[in-house]
């Protein structure tokens, strides 16, 4: 009897451990199982997040892109390529009030290179040789405004005098208001160099914006609105990807990259007048 009920406690110790050992490998299997779930839910939040911040998220498809290119130069007043500030700041209100939305570079270069924008009624606005009125006179009004304006540099003039310094760049810059692209070291003729002396004149602009303003300068914009030949490749071979003329017309994703057309304010315009830039 002693032994029969000894075998019977063995048997039920057994079967009590493989019973244990079983439900401990369903543990650990449901364990797995809820931490692989957690984690691909971990994924796809993450994932769903940065499509989120993706700056391009709400940009349409367009067979082809039209984008109005607007080209000042000082805003102030006293010859041709002057724009009083009052007249700057009715157009810049025109734009906010019709629900145009002022791109950055970097936007004008996606919108063109991708045939996408984020909405029917955009606007790039540029203006030349990066006068110092530019800082005291269309900055405060693009930031009152919340828009958006890109100054085309000549890095060459960064410490002559009416003309912004490297520090006045690096603020603006971080207002995000404005963004700067190159107009050369000298400002000089392109056509009127040999090729090598335009390829030096567009390279050393581009590294100089690059390397004082941690960037990667993705535009040119030739002096005296000419290039030829030569200039078109040594653009390219400076690494930009675009380039403005001040032949006039509203620049589209079918026109060459280096050649853009843009639509030049004078001063005295009236809105009306301004207002068929756009079109």
């Amino acid at each position: 009897m002693f032994l029969r009920g000894f075998k019977h406690l063995i048997r039920f110790s057994l079967l009590t451990l493989l019973i244990a050992g079983l439900s401990g490998c369903r543990g650990q299997s449901t364990a797995k199982n809820v931490t692989s779930t957690s984690q691909s839910q971990s994924k796809t939040v993450k994932s769903l997040k940065k499509a989120k911040k993706s700056p391009y998220a709400g940009w349409h498809h367009v067979k082809t892109v039209k984008l109005p290119i607007l080209m000042y130069h000082s805003i102030s007043s006293g010859n041709a390529l002057k724009v009083p500030a009052s007249e700057f700041k009715a157009q810049m209100t025109y734009l906010k009030q019709q629900h145009y939305r002022t791109l950055t570079t970097t936007q004008a270069v996606y919108a063109l290179s991708h045939h996408r924008l984020p909405q029917a009624k955009v606007v790039w606005v540029t203006l030349d040789d990066s006068y110092t009125d530019n800082k005291t006179a269309a900055w405060p009004i693009l930031k009152a405004n919340h828009q958006h304006a890109t100054i085309n540099f000549i890095t060459g003039f960064a410490t002559h005098h009416n003309h912004l310094t490297l520090a006045d760049a690096r603020q603006m810059k971080a207002s995000g208001a404005i963004d700067f692209q190159s107009h050369t070291v000298r400002h000089l003729d392109l056509n009127e160099l040999t090729d090598q002396q335009q390829l030096t004149e567009l390279t050393n602009s581009k590294r100089w914006l690059d390397q004082h303003l941690h960037q990667n300068t993705a535009v040119i914009c030739y002096p005296a609105g000419r290039a030829n030949q030569a200039t078109i490749k040594a653009a390219k071979q400076a690494g930009y990807q675009y380039a403005l003329s001040t032949a006039p017309g509203i620049a589209t994703s079918q026109e060459p990259a280096y050649n853009l057309t843009r639509q030049r304010v004078t001063p005295g315009m009236s809105l009306a007048t301004f207002a068929t830039l756009l079109h």
